[in-house]
């Protein structure tokens, strides 16, 4: 599985709909896509939300990034994120060739 970190902003429409049932339809797509929300947060400032979630491949990552968007009114940004130990492997391999 490979991490993915979800940056979510609310639409103005959307913002009135917060609640604990739409969270739980947030996980319940990320998991159709055959994904894992490792954690969520709230934030305050540019963003509203940060998940970090696992999926086995990026397209199961853009299909959910696109459901939450489509079915919740919060759009995300999707990045994949790699570990330090494996920035630092591939970083190593990198200047190697180099």
């Amino acid at each position: 599985m490979n991490t993915y970190i979800m940056m979510g902003k609310y639409s103005i429409d959307s913002i009135g709909k917060i609640n604990a049932a739409r969270t739980k339809r947030g996980k319940e797509i990320i998991a159709r896509c055959e994904g894992e929300l490792k954690t969520g947060y709230a934030l305050l400032g540019e963003r509203d939300l940060v998940l970090i979630a696992e999926f086995p491949t990026t397209e199961k990552a853009i299909k959910a990034s696109t459901t939450l968007s489509k079915e919740l009114g919060i759009g995300f940004t999707t990045s994949p994120a790699i570990s330090f130990e494996e920035f630092d492997k591939v970083s190593t391999l990198l200047i190697k060739d180099t």
